[in-house]
């Protein structure tokens, strides 16, 4: 293992150790917070289509902002991982009712099945926003991830088409928040963290 690898997976299993801390009403206040902030961001406001992730038990809860992506009336885009690879499509979501129906995966995330036809953001315009889920994250912008690499690959197809890369918003509860992330030429900064700041 190389020296980079062996200090991503030793600040996940560092920052896995502080998450298990946070019992789940400091979890949901956080996350509020968190909510709050980006409800108001002018970038979130002047997105339409955005695409947000389906939040586990360690990451922000993202219900409030699905909800809130529909009442306005914009457009939300979900992640269908491929487990066998580091593909990931961005799928439409149509009511945030719709979460519900979707199957778990054997991570326990839901995601539209293999089967289903979905609308995929860049096959239809592309995407305004993402927000970004993430183990660790520190406050230049460098993330980390699970180590599958699947947001990194699916930003560097974003770059390939007309619309470019999206702005990106890390979620992140405040214990998520490192000195500094160790990153190499793969790992792509993303622009801003959201967390509470105190």
């Amino acid at each position: 293992m190389s020296a980079l690898r062996a200090a991503k997976q030793a600040l996940r299993v560092d920052i896995k150790k502080r998450i298990a801390t946070i019992d789940d009403q400091e979890k949901c206040r956080q996350s509020k917070i968190v909510t709050q902030m980006l409800i108001k961001h002018p970038q979130y406001q002047r997105s339409q289509r955005i695409a947000v992730f389906l939040s586990m038990h360690d990451e922000v809860r993202t219900e409030e902002i699905i909800e809130d992506i529909f009442r306005k009336e914009k457009v939300c885009f979900i992640p269908k991982y491929q487990s066998k690879s580091n593909h990931m499509d961005m799928l439409k979501l149509t009511a945030a009712q719709d979460i519900q129906a979707l199957p778990v995966t054997s991570w326990n995330i839901r995601q539209p099945g293999d089967n289903e036809e979905r609308e995929e953001a860049l096959a239809t315009g592309g995407l305004d926003l993402i927000l970004m889920p993430g183990l660790g994250f520190d406050r230049s912008g460098n993330r980390l991830g699970r180590g599958k690499g699947y947001y990194d690959t699916y930003l560097q197809r974003c770059m390939q088409y007309p619309k470019g890369k999206p702005y990106t918003i890390g979620l992140a509860f405040k214990e998520q928040v490192c000195t500094a992330v160790p990153v190499d030429e793969n790992d792509i900064r993303i622009d801003e963290i959201l967390f509470e700041d105190k």
